[in-house]
């Protein structure tokens, strides 16, 4: 489920949970009612394991995030393009990203609450159809080495956002739904994202079938594209903010959402970032005894 090479969100039928959402407010708390066959739940803290989470000496991305697209595949006409670029311009300075300030290097600076947007790129099925991990590390390193992306970056992360018809053979749809990890390339130690299409595989990857942006594909990628960024600021190499079993700070809190709302289309929703609604995972609070919450 989890290893300390390459960390993955797994499915949520994988994981057996059964999501019921609440109404109130969207503070995460009491409120909360996802049910994790696997994972006892918290009442107070959102439906995660009350297993502590602890610092294990790596590296933080403490100086802010630079997010970094690479569309893989056939977008076109994909209205993709426009909700995801406003999640990674606005979840940044959010109470939800602020949630990662409760974390720290060994020197005792705590991350920032800061996110930006650095660049896209587009690759046109460069390595086919059917990606391997190692395919997706050479689709992040031709789109470095290509310049697409300006100059390696350490302060970055690479999400590959992958069209519905592209499969990882790993364990996509299967498995798991993302995964982040991290490699030298450009002689930089690079950190990078798979984000599956849940539109492949709806009932594996998606939490619901009507979706806040008329999207379900690119709204479930939202939800992973958080869980998986805010892992690899906390644990960029690994070696940093996780618990006993492995459990990154999102792994504890997994396909869980707190109070939600309802959206014009009927979905439901539990935050508002850069005008567009969004039902995005909960994120481990490290403080107060640890909890799961949409907000610090």
């Amino acid at each position: 489920m989890t290893n300390r090479r390459t960390t993955r969100l797994s499915l949520i039928t994988y994981l057996g949970i059964c999501t019921v959402f609440a109404q109130g407010n969207s503070d995460g708390h009491a409120s909360d009612k996802a049910v994790h066959e696997t994972v006892p739940h918290n009442q107070a803290g959102g439906g995660a394991s009350s297993t502590a989470i602890s610092y294990h000496g790596g590296p933080v991305l403490a100086n802010g995030v630079n997010a970094y697209y690479i569309w893989y595949g056939n977008w076109s006409g994909n209205t993709s393009r426009t909700i995801l670029p406003v999640l990674a311009q606005y979840i940044g300075g959010s109470p939800y990203f602020n949630i990662n300030t409760t974390y720290y290097n060994g020197s005792g600076v705590h991350v920032l609450n800061l996110v930006r947007l650095a660049g896209q790129t587009n690759d046109d099925y460069s390595q086919g159809t059917a990606l391997s991990d190692g395919a997706v590390q050479t689709v992040v390193k031709a789109a470095i080495s290509s310049g697409a992306l300006g100059p390696a970056d350490p302060a970055g992360v690479y999400f590959v956002l992958t069209s519905a018809d592209v499969n990882e053979t790993s364990g996509f749809c299967t498995q798991y739904c993302g995964w982040h990890t991290h490699g030298t390339i450009a002689g930089t130690d690079i950190k990078y994202a798979f984000i599956g299409n849940p539109a492949r595989c709806p009932n594996a990857c998606s939490a619901q079938s009507t979706s806040p942006n008329g999207n379900l594909g690119a709204d479930a990628m939202a939800s992973i594209i958080a869980h998986e960024l805010e892992e690899a600021t906390t644990d960029p190499d690994l070696n940093a903010w996780y618990d006993k079993r492995g459990y990154e700070n999102a792994d504890k809190c997994a396909w869980t959402f707190g109070a939600t709302y309802i959206t014009a289309n009927g979905a439901h929703a539990n935050m508002n970032l850069g005008g567009l609604d969004f039902l995005i995972q909960q994120n481990w609070v490290n403080a107060s005894g640890g909890y799961c919450s949409l907000r610090y």
